[in-house]
């Protein structure tokens, strides 16, 4: 197979960018390319990624502040809830206290009133027995007169006075 190549083409170099006939121009075009980029780079999109840095950074330091700020909030939030778990535990110790206090109070109340009666009592029972005690010594002096005289007639039928017999028991019965 034949290829038809162009008359001239056989003795033109092979790569373009490689003919130093053309180097001067190329690199004229290259400076203006890499100034242009440059321009752009620096101009345009230097200063935007700049500025977002920039509000990213400012962002993360507002963030920060805050985040500090909240720290120091919930330390005080903190304290006040330990002040105030604090108080209310001395609050609940000295109703505690007054109501120990008002129960011990009323005990005593109560026990002062039960005492009362108890002695009341004591001293009606004492009453009551200091009664008995005298019956039953009534009733053994009469018990005691009624057995002298039974004796006495029966021992000695003649003898019987009364008045003696009386006094015979009354000496004994005192001691």
């Amino acid at each position: 197979m034949a290829v038809d190549v162009p008359e001239g083409a056989a003795s033109a170099p092979g790569m373009p960018q490689l003919d130093f006939s053309t180097f001067p121009n190329q690199i004229f075009w290259l400076v203006v390319t890499v100034a242009v980029i440059y321009l752009i780079l620096s101009r345009i999109a230097l200063p935007r990624i700049g500025a977002v840095l920039a509000e990213r950074q400012g962002t993360i330091t507002n963030d920060i502040a805050a985040a500090e700020d909240l720290k120091r909030q919930a330390a005080e939030a903190e304290e006040a809830y330990k002040k105030a778990l604090a108080d209310a535990r001395a609050e609940a110790q000295a109703i505690a206290a007054e109501a120990r206090a008002e129960i011990m109070a009323d005990l005593a109340d109560a026990t002062a009133r039960a005492d009362a009666e108890i002695a009341a009592k004591g001293a009606e029972s004492a009453a009551r027995i200091g009664e008995i005690r005298a019956g039953a010594l009534e009733a053994v002096e009469t018990v005691a007169r009624d057995t002298a005289a039974e004796l006495v007639a029966a021992l000695a039928p003649t003898a019987s006075d009364e008045a003696s017999i009386d006094a015979a028991v009354t000496a004994r019965v005192k001691g």
